[in-house]
């Protein structure tokens, strides 16, 4: 009878250590899992929350859990085109009314999640935590923008904002499959993608001349 005794015991013991170990491994693999999904964004989730990893964590759980069933709509290739063209064109403002082309921008990005199926860009909180979970690596250049909308940064600033965001709006406005690779015997093939408008310009390098001499 004692022997049965102690062996329940040890077979509860062993149990309960199983289910703390195992609880263990699943937080820290959600984490692991949670990094790998959201990438810079997961770094930025735990500095906002003071360094709480757990807190963090919850969050962007929370994120997945709400939008990771969301799915994206695709464009026509006439909206495709439209939308290319209004961003070409706000760069080009930029160099007379960076202020007002970052504003138009970020409208515009606002516009282009909502018609992509994202929620709508008026509840900007909203579509940025559903964007971070399907675009993670493009995220931060529109919540920069969309600071430097509220006319909260300087006219460096804005011109950075405006190019990270470039991203985002590539990887929002690309076909359905991405378009194809550009061609490597192309004399500017190795230019990135994300530096040239939709006729193939590549207005920063001239516009950030243009930034500077505004700001001063």
């Amino acid at each position: 009878m004692l022997t049965i005794v102690i062996l329940a015991v040890i077979v509860i013991a062993a149990v309960a250590l199983f289910l703390v170990v195992g609880r263990g491994r699943v937080r820290v693999g959600g984490g692991r899992g949670l990094k790998h999904r959201f990438g810079p964004e997961y770094g930025r989730a735990v500095a906002d929350h003071n360094g709480d990893t757990k807190a963090a964590e919850q969050e962007l759980g929370e994120r997945v859990t709400q939008h990771a069933s969301l799915k994206e709509q695709p464009l026509t290739p006439e909206a495709r085109a439209q939308y290319r063209a209004q961003w070409a064109d706000v760069q080009e403002q930029f160099v007379e009314s960076p202020q007002k082309a970052v504003t138009e921008a970020d409208a515009l990005l606002a516009g282009l999640a909502r018609d992509r199926g994202f929620p709508d860009g008026e509840q900007f909180e909203e579509q940025f935590a559903a964007l971070s979970v399907h675009h993670a690596a493009h995220v931060n250049g529109y919540r920069s923008m969309h600071t430097a909308a509220r006319g909260q940064s300087g006219t460096e600033e804005m011109r950075e904002a405006m190019v990270e965001a470039r991203s985002l709006f590539e990887a929002l406005v690309a076909e359905q499959p991405a378009d194809p690779a550009p061609d490597r015997g192309s004399p500017q093939s190795s230019d990135p993608p994300k530096s040239r408008d939709g006729n193939g310009h590549a207005p920063w390098a001239l516009n950030r001349r243009h930034a500077k001499g505004n700001n001063t």
